[in-house]
């Protein structure tokens, strides 16, 4: 039963981490990675599965835990100790993984500790005591690997005499597919019915997009009536809203897909960053770091790589779903690109800066 369950619970994790890697990486890219602009939902599906997987990997880890509890709590050997000492490594990561990550899908962080820097040591933690443990574990792993039909109801815990171990894996099953559809809705509209679970509603919000940082939390409550866009390059070039709005507008069919897991598609309409770039003297495939009129924050100064700028999807946007931003989406101006967390689609911009 352990080790059909930790199958299971192996593959969740995998999954979890590889999807967990690529939206670090995507927050904080190493010179030596190059992330493309498409296909365009790439970061939608990643960080869909990512908090999927991680939702699905709390009844998995519990039922792993079950079924393999009585032998925690037997008298070691010295090998035994140490085991059990990787164990409890590997046990407490997981916990306290996922208990975090789940409460950043809430944006409730009762912690003195910076969320994504914790977040990401654990996943290596987690990885490495895992392996640790499979290497341990490998011959009753091996023995056990296709054992299913053969092991007989009796070998199931008092506790639940009656319940046959097909059953038991049923329930098991049955319990990680009703956390994934209760949650899932949030990044899969189809399923937002459902999602009784999910922290939101994809849908639900301004514009029929959610919020996560509200300009009131941004320090931005206003606009001024002198409000102006400037881009920085080899000319430096200084716009209205209304002379924004008069300069040659596109379209892009893009989705907003933040990191705590849910995601919206929405049509966003504005000028184009390259074409922005070509107004000033620029290559298209300038480096641009994008400022905004947050007051701190993390986010308040991004970067668009190359392949971003240039990207005819990327637009210094000013409408969305056919309405004028709306303060809170980012009025008067935002980015938007294809394959980005939400975090870095820099929302009240007031200026681009080539920097390469």
């Amino acid at each position: 039963m352990a080790t059909v369950i930790g199958r299971w619970l192996a593959v969740a994790v995998l999954v979890c981490f590889l999807t967990g890697l690529f939206s670090h990486f995507q927050q904080q890219t190493p010179t030596w990675l190059h992330i493309p602009s498409r296909p365009a939902s790439l970061y939608r599906v990643t960080q869909g599965l990512h908090v999927l997987s991680g939702t699905v990997a709390v009844p998995l880890l519990l039922a792993k835990l079950w079924t393999v509890y009585p032998k925690l709590f037997s008298k070691p050997d010295l090998k035994g100790m140490l085991e059990k000492a990787s164990i409890l490594v590997l046990v407490a990561a997981m916990a306290l993984e996922l208990f975090i990550g789940y409460l950043n899908t809430l944006q409730w962080y009762p912690w003195p500790f910076p969320f994504k820097e914790t977040h990401y040591a654990l996943a290596w933690i987690i990885i490495g005591s895992l392996l640790v443990h499979i290497a341990v574990k490998l011959p009753l792993i091996r023995t056990h690997w296709r054992r299913t039909a053969e092991v007989v109801a009796e070998s199931l815990p008092p506790a639940i005499t009656g319940l046959t171990r097909r059953g038991l894996f049923r329930t098991v099953a049955g319990a990680a597919s009703l956390v994934g559809l209760s949650t899932i809705g949030q990044s899969v509209p189809a399923f937002g019915p459902v999602a009784v679970l999910a922290p939101r509603k994809p849908n639900v919000g301004p514009q029929g997009l959610p919020v996560n940082r509200t300009a009131h939390d941004a320090g931005v409550v206003g606009i001024a009536a002198d409000w102006r866009f400037t881009i920085s390059g080899p000319q430096q070039l200084s716009y209205t809203l209304d002379q924004l709005q008069s300069l040659p507008q596109s379209r892009s069919d893009l989705p907003i897909a933040c990191v705590e897991g849910w995601s919206q598609g929405a049509r966003w309409e504005g000028i184009r960053i390259r074409d922005l770039l070509h107004l000033c003297g620029a290559p298209a495939t300038s480096r641009v770091r994008v400022v905004s009129m947050e007051k701190g924050g993390f986010y308040a100064t991004t970067e668009l790589p190359p392949e971003y700028a240039a990207d005819p999807l990327t637009l210094l946007a000013l409408r969305l779903n056919g309405a004028e931003l709306a303060l809170d989406h980012g009025f008067p101006a935002r980015i938007i690109a294809p394959n980005r967390p939400g975090v870095l689609q820099t929302k009240w911009v007031h200026r681009l800066e080539v920097i390469s």
